[in-house]
């Protein structure tokens, strides 16, 4: 029988070749396994696991939680080859997840956003681009419903002007896709390319579309501080403000806008909504239905929908 070391890296193996990445995952398994080891346990024990679990004393039961999560699927793989392991019951470390309340943005304030961009401030010739490069980065995003991550990631052989098509690569459990863009949209990434393709002529520029003043993948923590200084700055975020609305917080409203589309142009959203769900990279339609929550355009949609029907019925 292989040791519990082995039995981690291959089941860790064996899920990432299914595309799941897990690095925090990973990290926290190969601590697990060390923690077993000083303890001489051959095999998992729902003792042992909540004993880990609960290690760090300064953290949010959130974060026990999940680390106890993380023993208990290895622990379901485990069980398959060594009957002694103990699978940590389900509500041992209960917690109320918390997601962020998606702030809804209006077309004005996603105007004014790329407005600011256009005028950020710059101290060398290097930075020339970097205000149409935020202009078009977050007008993408609020397009394209993509997410951040795989904004960042596209090059410039992912993104095909003449078909209006791009490729999303390796994005949640390694799955790509091919997203259409709106002709406009074609048109502001062609002027964005256009300009960076002046901006850099003759210096070496890595083959992202969106790049830094040092001609690398833009920083995502520098993505997120230039957007929290733009938001202050159109009144989206208070001066001290440590929360506000968010990059993320686009996709929800361009998935919120689909639906209202179809809803006004009558359309049955239920049966589309597979569609959407492919288009934003989701793999089941309730991730998607998430998004759809909190618009008010949208439940009035949906109430003159039904009431609708009742008044159609005999």
């Amino acid at each position: 029988m292989n040791t519990l070391r082995q039995a981690v890296q291959d089941y860790l193996n064996l899920r990432r070749s299914l595309g799941f990445k897990l690095n925090e995952a990973g990290r926290a398994l190969q601590d697990f396994v060390a923690f077993m080891e000083r303890h001489r346990a051959p095999y998992v024990t729902q003792a042992l696991a909540l004993a880990w679990a609960r290690q760090p004393s300064n953290v949010q039961p959130a974060h026990w939680a999940q680390r106890l999560g993380f023993v208990r699927g290895f622990a379901r793989h485990r069980s398959a080859t060594d009957l002694r392991t103990e699978i940590p019951a389900p509500g041992l470390l209960p917690f109320q997840p918390k997601r962020a309340r998606p702030y809804l943005y209006s077309t004005d304030e996603i105007r004014s956003l790329l407005q600011a961009a256009l005028q950020m401030p710059y101290h060398y010739e290097r930075g020339a681009l970097l205000p149409w490069t935020y202009h078009c980065l977050f007008g993408l995003l609020s397009v394209s419903g993509m997410r951040l991550g795989e904004a960042r990631n596209l090059e410039l052989d992912d993104v095909d002007l003449a078909a209006g098509i791009l490729t999303i690569r390796g994005a949640k459990l390694g799955k790509s896709r091919l997203i259409p863009l709106h002709a406009s949209t074609c048109k502001v990434l062609a002027n964005y390319i256009a300009r960076r393709e002046r901006h850099w002529e003759g210096r070496p520029v890595s083959s992202y579309l969106f790049v830094s003043s040092w001609g690398n993948r833009l920083d995502s923590a520098q993505i997120h501080r230039a957007f929290y200084a733009l938001s202050r700055q159109i009144g989206l975020r208070g001066a001290s403000d440590g929360h506000g609305p968010r990059l993320h917080d686009m996709r929800h409203v361009f998935a919120t806008n689909t639906l209202v589309r179809w809803y006004q142009s009558d359309q049955d959203p239920e049966r589309r909504l597979p569609i959407l769900s492919a288009y934003l990279g989701h793999v089941h339609v309730e991730d998607t239905q998430w998004y759809l929550n909190g618009s008010p355009e949208l439940m009035r949609e949906a109430m003159r929908r039904l009431e609708q029907c009742w008044r159609d019925r005999p």
